[in-house]
């Protein structure tokens, strides 16, 4: 995946966290732009979530510090990374091992 953007989502759960460290680490990953949101992840409606989703275009890659920070469950981080497909888009957590490229989903 290439000429794309790396665009970042950081979320936390509640308002007593920081997204300073995820903020941070995106950044220090290469990500161009960055969608945040302090809302807990067992809500169905997240719109900075949304919004990236809404943005992405071939080629970008969307990069979280954990995929639980993505997604609330299996299923979920599953019906996420669908639409990440069918937007052409990649996807990279910095936590999980890889070989330092994006995968492609799907």
């Amino acid at each position: 995946m290439t000429g794309g953007l790396w665009l970042g989502y950081a979320r936390v759960s509640t308002d007593d966290q920081e997204l300073a460290n995820q903020r941070a680490e995106l950044t220090a990953a290469g990500c161009s732009r960055l969608f945040a949101e302090k809302i807990t992840g067992t809500h169905r409606d997240r719109p900075e979530l949304a919004r990236l989703l809404d943005h992405l275009r071939s080629g970008d890659v969307v990069t979280v510090t954990r995929l639980d920070r993505l997604a609330r469950s299996t299923r979920d981080l599953l019906d996420i990374a669908e639409q990440i497909q069918a937007a052409g888009a990649g996807l990279r957590s910095l936590a999980e091992p890889s070989d330092g490229k994006p995968c492609a989903v799907g």
